[in-house]
């Protein structure tokens, strides 16, 4: 039997114990088990249901500095930073048990017949066993028991993680905490489970008792399971977050008149989590003659060099910097840490490249010389999963421009402000056309997410007693 090792990300020494990988005929146990236990989970009432999500957030608040201590070897993102992850991981499981808990949470809908009595139902319901495919960079909030996870649950789908193999231990231990939380709540044998290794995932993505798959990860890595997904005999719908640039917009009103703020701000975004954010700002437009890099670079340069969160990335980092230094100018260079490249509008349309996310603490500042190149630059860019614009009253024409360019382009718009605060609510969408996701019309973060893994269901002159239980309510 293979194995996989945790790394201590500060030093680079190898953790004790292994944790074993989990082969293809486990995976097919673990997804079978789950498809038993899908009808009795949707059976549940709405109220049961809420209280497991509770159960599973209890749990894991019981185990809090145990699984801080160890995500914290494993990532170098350092306590204060896990402990609000871990408040958000749990934050948001309670979120979903209120949202189960609304009267409209299945969208129920009825329809009278010509005759005036009711002749149709319709509502959403789960969609059956769930993959989850676990994100490097937030090892609480979007892996084990994260927004995926806490989604299907809500839907009243069983679960199937696969675990990521940056933090395998802390892993565990999530799947220890989630596992037991649920089987003293009463949840069905089967309703969650963890698996670990390549070949797993790759197994995973094809067992046919799966019948929705959701992945936070890289262009490469999720491509790859999209095509597996639609491939399969039967294809399942794949929900995956791969890349994106999230550009932000400077207006010339703007960067005169909030200038340190600008600079400020900017370099916070930028450096948040070592930059190892979905939401980074990897794109900074500003006007020409805005005076800002000096204090730009000297700001971003005391910013020192952090851990990233395993050699993966590192050198994943260092090549999408080095595919940066051949296209634009280096601003910042920091080694293995903040970089800043600048560029010209007029150069930038001609270097697709530059639009390439580059996971990591680095962004390009792309000049422009008036409106129309900065419409033609926004234009160009790929789908993200935000835009941000820093404008003044003065500059009601030019967002009035472009506005309907960038919601073509993204799913969530920010007004002054920076795109690396992802709240978690009811109107939250983090999401995006192509290759910010797979499917821009949901949401893997916020109560809409559940929305991702129910289907509607009409039933059509049904009496009232064999409707399912939750319509009957």
């Amino acid at each position: 039997m293979t194995h996989l090792y945790g790394i201590d990300a500060r030093s680079g020494e190898r953790l004790e114990p292994p944790v074993p990988e989990t082969t293809p005929a486990e995976v097919a146990e673990r997804c079978a088990a789950a498809d038993r236990a899908a009808p009795a989970l949707a059976a549940l009432p709405l109220g049961t249901r809420a209280r497991l999500l509770e159960a599973v957030a209890a749990g894991l608040d019981a185990v809090a500095d145990e699984l801080i201590g160890s995500a914290d070897t494993e990532t170098a993102l350092g306590r204060p930073t896990l402990e609000a992850e871990l408040a958000r991981t749990t934050n948001q499981l309670r979120l979903l048990a209120e949202e189960v808990r609304r009267p409209d949470f299945l969208s129920g809908r009825t329809e009278q017949g010509p005759d005036g009595t009711p002749s149709f139902h319709r509502a959403l319901l789960p969609i059956g066993p769930v993959a989850v495919y676990a994100a490097s960079n937030f090892p609480l909030a979007l892996a084990v028991a994260g927004s995926d996870t806490a989604a299907a649950l809500a839907a009243g789908c069983p679960v199937v993680v696969k675990a990521h193999p940056g933090h395998p231990l802390t892993s565990r231990l999530v799947d220890e905490a989630v596992t037991g939380a649920l089987r003293e709540a009463g949840a069905p044998d089967g309703t969650f489970s963890v698996v670990h290794g390549m070949a797993a995932g790759q197994a995973l993505i094809t067992d046919p008792h799966i019948r929705a798959a959701s992945f936070t990860g890289s262009q490469a890595g999720g491509r790859a399971l999209f095509d597996a997904a639609a491939s399969r005999p039967d294809p399942i719908p794949f929900y995956g977050e791969l890349g994106s640039v999230n550009p932000v917009f400077i207006s010339r009103a703007a960067a005169s008149a909030r200038r340190a703020e600008i600079v400020s701000g900017f370099v916070t975004a930028a450096t948040r989590y070592v930059g190892q954010l979905c939401t980074n700002p990897g794109l900074l437009f500003l006007p020409a003659g805005h005076g800002l890099e000096e204090a730009l670079a000297a700001e971003l340069s005391e910013v020192p060099a952090a851990p990233l969160l395993n050699r993966r990335i590192l050198e994943g980092f260092r090549q999408g910097v080095q595919r940066l230094t051949g296209a634009a100018d280096p601003l910042v260079a920091v080694t293995d840490g903040p970089h800043l490249f600048r560029t010209t509008s007029r150069d930038f349309l001609e270097r697709p490249e530059l639009s390439e996310e580059c996971f990591g603490p680095a962004s390009v500042l792309v000049t422009y010389e008036d409106e129309a190149e900065l419409l033609a630059a926004a234009a160009q860019l790929p789908g993200s999963l935000t835009a941000t614009l820093h404008a003044e009253p003065s500059d009601a024409a030019l967002v009035g421009r472009l506005l309907p360019v960038l919601t073509r382009k993204v799913g969530r718009v920010v007004w002054n402000g920076w795109p690396t605060g992802v709240a978690v609510n009811r109107t939250m969408h983090h999401g995006g056309p192509w290759p910010a996701t797979t499917s821009a019309a949901h949401t893997s973060i916020g109560t809409e997410s559940v929305r991702r893994f129910q289907v509607p269901v009409t039933f059509q002159d049904f009496p009232g007693e064999l409707l399912p239980a939750a319509l009957r309510a």
